[in-house]
């Protein structure tokens, strides 16, 4: 597999809508919802600057959407399977990044780069 990735996606394993949201923060609060991209994006309330930092340095756009808001097309690479980062390739998604690969990173943004780039070697991926 080759090709060059034109946008990054990353999916929230939590619902979009304030209820969303709000039993996202109430789950995780009590141990019942997990999210490895939110840990790694978001402090308790915000986004973490060390992302915007990790973002702003990236070639590609890194998008994101809900589990209820994301595009069919990156629906279909995660196979259900969320938090995933998926990278859009010449009106392809390829899955880059699952679950277990997002738990990884240890909340770390700069372990998510690191990962991102050792998944698009590993899948022979290149950014423009």
């Amino acid at each position: 597999m080759s090709g060059t990735i034109e946008r990054l996606v990353g999916v929230y394993n939590a619902n979009g809508t304030t209820w969303g949201e709000l039993s996202y923060v109430v789950g995780r609060s009590l141990g019942r919802a997990h999210c490895a991209l939110c840990d790694i994006t978001h402090g308790k309330v915000r986004e973490k600057s060390a992302w915007q930092e990790c973002r702003s340095g990236l070639p590609v756009p890194f998008d994101t959407f809900h589990r209820n808001d994301q595009p069919d097309a990156v629906r279909a690479a995660t196979g259900g399977a969320l938090p995933a980062v998926v990278a859009e390739t010449d009106g392809e998604h390829l899955l880059l990044l699952g679950p277990a690969d997002l738990d990884a990173c240890g909340a770390s943004p700069d372990a998510l780069i690191a990962a991102i780039e050792q998944a698009a070697e590993r899948l022979e991926l290149t950014f423009d």
